[in-house]
Parts: C-alpha cells; sequence; structure tokens
C-alpha cells in the first residue's frame, strides 16, 4: 500500500518532529501513519480527517492532557494504557509545543532504555542525542595486554 500523502502543515511539523528521534521510521498500518521505535509505536496521526488528528502514549501526563477539550482517551481501548488522542478541525489553532513535548514523553515511555540515555534530559526544546560509544569490557586484573 502506499503511503498516506500528508495533508497539512501542521502534520508534516508532527511527523518531522516525530521522526528525528533515534531509529524512528514510518509505518502505514489501518491507514494510519505510524511512528515506530524498534517496531513499537509512539505517533499515530490519522489518515482521514480534514485536520489533524494525533495519537501519543503519555503515561505521566495523560490525566491533565485529557482536561483540555481537544484531547480524549484514544480509543481500541488504548486509552486505558495512557494513549490520548488530540484532534484539531482545518482552522484550529495547534499548540505544536505541546505536542513536541507529547512526542517526547511517548517515545520515552516506548523506547528501549538505551536509546532514551541518548536524548537529552526530559524537557529539552529538541531531541538533542548523545553519541552512542561502543561498551568497553573492564579489564581483568592480572591480565597482561598482548
Amino acid at each position: 500500500m502506499p503511503a498516506p500523502n500528508i495533508r497539512n502543515r501542521h502534520e508534516a511539523a508532527v511527523r518531522g518532529m516525530a521522526l528525528g528521534y533515534p531509529e524512528a521510521h514510518e509505518d502505514f498500518p489501518w491507514d494510519h501513519r505510524a511512528i515506530k521505535v524498534r517496531g513499537k509505536t509512539f505517533v499515530f496521526l490519522s489518515n482521514g480527517e480534514p485536520g489533524l488528528s494525533v495519537s501519543v502514549k503519555l503515561p505521566a501526563s495523560a490525566e491533565g492532557v485529557l482536561q483540555l477539550p481537544y484531547c480524549e482517551p484514544t480509543h481500541y481501548g488504548l486509552g486505558r494504557s495512557g494513549w490520548v488522542t488530540a484532534t484539531f478541525g482545518p482552522r484550529d489553532a495547534v499548540p505544536m509545543d505541546a505536542i513536541r513535548s507529547w512526542i517526547d514523553e511517548s517515545y520515552r515511555a516506548v523506547a528501549p532504555k538505551r536509546l532514551v540515555a541518548t536524548l537529552a534530559p526530559a524537557g529539552a526544546a529538541a531531541p538533542a542525542r548523545k553519541r552512542l560509544r561502543p561498551s568497553r569490557r573492564p579489564s581483568r586484573p592480572g591480565r597482561r595486554a598482548e
């Protein structure tokens, strides 16, 4: 199936934010754009609405975010696991800073700890990455280098 088109600048911006994380990639299950890390989805973008619909996993902030008028628990039972969907019409103001922080929380909730460790501390403006260093085995006492 061909990839769904990006319909507006907000969707393009959200897609770009999510794909900026280490090992993030797109998939297209159920006619939705899914951004995944190592096979686990951390962002869904809807493919059937004229505005923008973003679903993210928010284990820490879901309760507060659900108080916003444009947010609801994600359908299909995902809301019970902390997934929240924000839906905006074509002329609605889209809080991109909030969405950026939600994507960050969702990535950190889903990604392996090793990948999360490469990020700047939570709350930083962008997913600044640390350089991954090769692991070093500790030297054993009494063993000579050859």
